[in-house]
Order: C-alpha cells, then sequence, then structure tokens
C-alpha cells in the first residue's frame, strides 16, 4: 500500500512540475535539442534567473536531465530515459500541445539560437586559423556587404518608400538610386524622415494614404513597404495601389510580420493585422495583377523580441505581357 502511495505521490510531483506553460515550452525545446540555460532563455526571450528557476523544478522533478560541459550546464530531455509511466504521461500531455503560431515562434528562434552556436564555432576555428574576420572588419569595417550589395539595385531607377516612417530604407537607398518618393500617412514621421536625409536632394516627400499614394501611375520602379502592410486598412487596395504605380517590368518589395497571436499589438502598437501568412501575401500580390511572386522568411536575431519577418517580392507585367487582372483574361503567371 505504501508503495503504491508513493508511486502515485511521485507521479503527481512530476504532474504538478508540468503545470506552468512556460515548463510545457521548455520541455518541447528540450525534447528537439540540447540547450543551456541561456539558449533557453533566448528562444523564451525570459530572463535567465526566471529559465533556471524553471529548469531547477523540472529537474527535480527529473523531466530534465543536465551535463557539465566546460563551464557550461546543458540540458536535455530524453524521453526513452523516463520510467515508463512518467513516458507516458509525458507522451499524452504532449499529444494535447497546439502546433500554433507561438509554438512556431520558438521553433524559429531556437533556429537562430543553434546557428549562433554554429556560427560561434566556425568563429574560434577562424581566429585559430588566422583571426580574419576581426581583421577584415578592422580594416574595412562591418557594413561593407551590405554596402558593396546595394549597387546591385540599378541607378537610374526611381523608388517610392511608402510609409517611409524616420527614413531607414530611404537613407540606405539614397546614395544608390536616382530619385526616392517618400510617402507617409504622418506629418510628424514625414518631418522625422526629413531631418533624417537632410541634404539629399534626390528624396521627395508626399504625405497621404498607401489606400490612394499621392504617385502617377507607372512613375516608379521599384515599390518598397517596410513594416507597414499590417498598419493599413485594405491590404488589397494598397497592393492594387503598389501595381498602378509601377512601370511595366517594374518590382514591388513587401517586409512585414509573419502571421502571429499577439492581439495586444492591436492596442499597444495600432496594428490591424496580426502578421500574414505566406499564402494570404501571395494571394494579395497576385489579386493585385502582380507575377513571379517571391515570399523568403528572414532570419532574426535571437535577442529580437517580436514575430517574425518576411521579404515578399513580385513584378508587374511587362508590355509584352498579358495583365492578369484583364477580364476574361486566364493566362497563369
Amino acid at each position: 500500500m505504501k508503495r503504491i502511495e508513493a508511486r502515485s505521490k511521485a507521479l503527481s510531483d512530476r504532474l504538478a512540475a508540468l503545470s506552468e506553460h512556460v515548463r510545457l515550452r521548455i520541455m518541447r525545446l528540450l525534447e528537439r535539442n540540447e540547450l543551456s540555460v541561456g539558449e533557453v532563455a533566448k528562444v523564451l526571450q525570459l530572463p535567465q534567473s526566471t529559465v533556471s528557476r524553471h529548469l531547477k523544478t523540472l529537474a527535480e522533478a527529473d523531466w530534465v536531465f543536465r551535463r557539465a560541459e566546460g563551464t557550461a550546464t546543458l540540458y536535455r530531455v530524453t524521453v526513452d530515459d523516463f520510467e515508463p509511466d512518467a513516458r507516458s504521461l509525458w507522451l499524452a500531455i504532449r499529444e494535447q500541445l497546439t502546433e500554433g503560431p507561438e509554438w512556431s515562434e520558438d521553433l524559429h528562434r531556437l533556429r537562430s539560437v543553434l546557428a549562433e552556436r554554429r556560427a560561434d564555432s566556425q568563429a574560434f576555428f577562424g581566429r585559430v586559423a588566422g583571426e580574419w574576420d576581426s581583421l577584415r572588419s578592422e580594416l574595412f569595417g562591418s557594413d561593407f556587404t551590405l554596402d558593396g550589395l546595394l549597387t546591385l539595385i540599378p541607378r537610374n531607377w526611381v523608388v517610392a518608400d511608402l510609409g517611409c516612417g524616420t527614413g531607414n530604407v530611404g537613407e540606405l537607398l539614397a546614395p544608390i538610386v536616382r530619385r526616392i518618393i517618400a510617402v507617409d500617412r504622418s506629418q510628424p514621421m514625414l518631418e522625422a524622415a526629413r531631418k533624417r536625409l537632410e541634404g539629399a536632394s534626390s528624396v521627395e516627400f508626399r504625405i497621404g494614404q498607401l489606400e490612394a499614394i499621392p504617385i502617377a501611375g507607372g512613375e516608379v520602379d521599384l515599390a518598397v513597404a517596410a513594416l507597414v502592410l499590417h498598419h493599413v486598412e485594405s491590404p488589397p487596395a494598397v497592393c492594387g495601389e503598389l501595381r498602378r504605380i509601377l512601370r511595366p517590368g517594374g518590382r514591388v518589395l513587401i517586409i512585414d510580420m509573419v502571421e502571429h497571436t499577439r492581439e495586444t499589438y492591436r492596442h499597444t502598437m495600432g496594428h490591424r493585422w496580426l502578421g500574414f501568412s505566406e499564402q494570404a501575401v501571395r494571394q494579395l500580390l497576385e489579386g493585385a495583377g502582380l507575377r513571379d511572386v517571391h515570399h523568403r522568411i528572414l532570419p532574426s536575431s535571437a535577442e529580437a523580441r517580436g514575430p517574425g519577418l518576411f521579404a515578399c517580392c513580385a513584378t508587374a507585367p511587362r508590355h509584352d505581357e498579358p495583365d492578369i487582372t484583364e477580364p476574361g483574361n486566364t493566362s497563369n503567371s
């Protein structure tokens, strides 16, 4: 009888250790990869002290195993090493966990953390081989690669920086292209961008809504909407406007958040849309008559606290191509 009571108490204690949602997230992560406290903290975007406390609880309940590697302690979940009762309990709980946006974001940050780990290892061997990376940065700075790649953009292009904010895109492209038209609905934002880009004679500032962009049809070679689409009332209307202002063969670039569940953003930052799935963005652009849609999830820093980002580009039809938005045209892009 006492043996049965002890066994029930042990299972009860183990179940209690999994009562916190954060610990369930930790369990799923450690079942995939062995991680340090700092790495778990980066993925969950929590203080290390908080993560350490949760790991201690899980370790005391024999849910996680730890080992020392140098000065670091690594944690892991090995289901096959659980006692039969604990194994059955965890498998039953894990089966009920949903594969929602929160888990997708955890996995996205986990990949970034593991990439950093690999980069750290490669950097170590690079230093041993001659400290080339640090020497290169010392000689040439850290931004020359991006600056060099920007020269791939044709110098005669006219670029629309839509929802320009304080002028981040314009600052990068003003030295490269012939002209930039910076558009924002907020006069204070335009003034901040004007101050930031003071002296850049190639930049023109216009106030207006993106549902009715104050740019003539076919006026620009590239339309950029960076972290803007989630603020607008009607994404389809905006994408139609992007298509309208592009010259034949012109391109559009949208940078925005992947679909997420952070409802507080609606109230704290005025977001109308909680990000966009790849399918949603494709439908918006193709529905506006754009083609050759290319969608890419952007790598993120493990320190980034917001949702993941994507970049999506598309092309306006050329003169010798049928416009897929014309009535009766059924050709595929």
